[in-house]
């Protein structure tokens, strides 16, 4: 490769990973919320702008709505990464940077969600059958617990684990992802301390 279409790949690589992040940045359950003259998912429930608080606050067709949104969010970036031939490298890099721009939105005062709906459009866009161990992890903690937040860690905990297996060479930033993705429930984890996480109860 010389060094002109070296500097196009740096262009391109650049270029997707902003578009993420940008893209990442648009909350979907706050706009919906708005739409639909609900209060800002910041201020209630969880105080978390995810397709579960929404759920709780604004019922089951905004909470559709956000997790649709939420979820390509992360199926983009990766998708058009990989159709563009720039490899799942590049393809996770520009994933996790929609799922940055999630928890760090730039149109949002940097307040965002924790991101797993958009993780889970990422890991499934970038490799189904990682996506598929991250799922079946979701399922059966939730059927177990009905603690979204405790399948969501759980989950996010295997996810790396099968990348490592199948993907390698996306294993960094899947591992980044997952960090930031735990760091983010800390209040979750403070609430399973102390019994205080909202969960939901059979019906």
């Amino acid at each position: 490769m010389d060094i002109n279409s070296l500097q196009h790949a740096w262009w391109l690589v650049s270029l997707l990973c902003l578009g993420g992040y940008l893209l990442g940045s648009v909350s979907s359950a706050i706009l919906i919320c708005r739409a639909l003259g609900y209060p800002d998912p910041r201020t209630e429930g969880s105080s978390n702008p995810g397709a579960t608080n929404v759920l709780r606050i604004a019922g089951k067709p905004a909470a559709a709505m956000t997790l649709a949104g939420d979820v390509l969010k992360g199926v983009i970036p990766v998708a058009l990464a990989l159709l563009l031939n720039q490899g799942h490298a590049v393809a996770a890099f520009a994933g996790f940077c929609a799922f940055l721009g999630h928890l760090f939105p730039v149109f949002f005062q940097f307040r965002g969600g924790k991101g797993v709906a958009t993780a889970f459009g990422l890991i499934f866009a970038l490799h189904w059958p990682s996506g598929l161990v991250t799922g079946a992890v979701w399922l059966l903690v939730f059927g177990l617990f009905r603690v979204s937040s405790v399948a969501s860690m759980l989950a996010f905990i295997a996810m790396p684990v099968a990348v490592y297996v199948w993907l390698p060479a996306a294993l960094w930033p899947m591992l980044l992802l997952t960090a930031l993705l735990l760091a983010r429930h800390h209040t979750n984890i403070r609430n399973l301390l102390t019994g205080k996480e909202l969960g939901f109860r059979k019906r």
